[in-house]
């Protein structure tokens, strides 16, 4: 039997490395071992080895330790590079104030004009999710300077999309688009899960899309 292969709508435009860390991220949340071999070497060939390295730190975020583990395992063994003798990431106890300071512009700049109300939701939901939210995730994580915001939210709609995570998809669409990605790139990256999510459900993604380009441009 012939697998139905997704077409997407909206013209994918892509480059070539941001593609293979966007399918990357989507096989370390649901990928299979051999699924993982093969989108890591894929990214040793054709992308920034330092990008590859963030993609995989910030998997953590989204899919949790024990693929990101694993995928950094594999990663060591694909490339030959050794983890970096130190690195700003375990600096806890001086960094903690800058980390938050980051986080709170980061989380504002994907969030737009919907940052105050995220964080009131967030700390209703538990005080200690949103100040992990901010420090952790969008200081100490997703504002390294090793890769750009845009791949970073490109990969995370990617995990998003393979975790069928329909309102944090929605709502990094909208962070996608508000950190500069381009129509053509949100398409490119469902595009780079083909595969990996079934065709049905990344069309019904870039139909939410759609509707997310509507409201953006009302």
């Amino acid at each position: 039997m012939t697998r139905r292969k997704f077409v997407p709508a909206i013209v994918p435009e892509i480059d070539e490395a941001t593609a293979a860390l966007v399918r990357l991220s989507g096989t370390i949340a649901g990928g299979s071992e051999p699924q993982l071999r093969k989108a890591i070497a894929h990214s040793w060939a054709v992308a920034r080895p330092e990008w590859t390295e963030e993609a995989l730190l910030q998997s953590y975020l989204f899919a949790g330790f024990p693929r990101a583990l694993n995928a950094m395992r594999e990663w060591r063994k694909v490339s030959g590079r050794l983890a970096p003798a130190h690195d700003e990431g375990a600096e806890h106890e001086e960094r903690a104030g800058q980390w938050r300071a980051e986080g709170e512009e980061t989380c504002a700049l994907v969030y737009g004009e919907m940052y105050d109300k995220l964080r009131v939701n967030i700390a209703e939901l538990h005080p200690a999710l949103d100040a992990w939210m901010v420090v952790e995730g969008y200081g100490k994580v997703l504002s390294r300077p090793g890769l750009d915001i845009v791949r970073r939210e490109l990969c995370i709609v990617a995990v998003c999309a393979v975790a069928k995570q329909d309102r944090q998809l929605q709502s990094h669409l909208h962070g996608a688009l508000n950190v500069g990605a381009t129509p053509g790139q949100i398409a490119g990256a469902f595009a780079a899960l083909d595969g990996l999510v079934d065709p049905e459900y990344l069309s019904r993604a870039l139909a939410m899309f759609t509707k997310v380009l509507g409201k953006q441009s009302e």
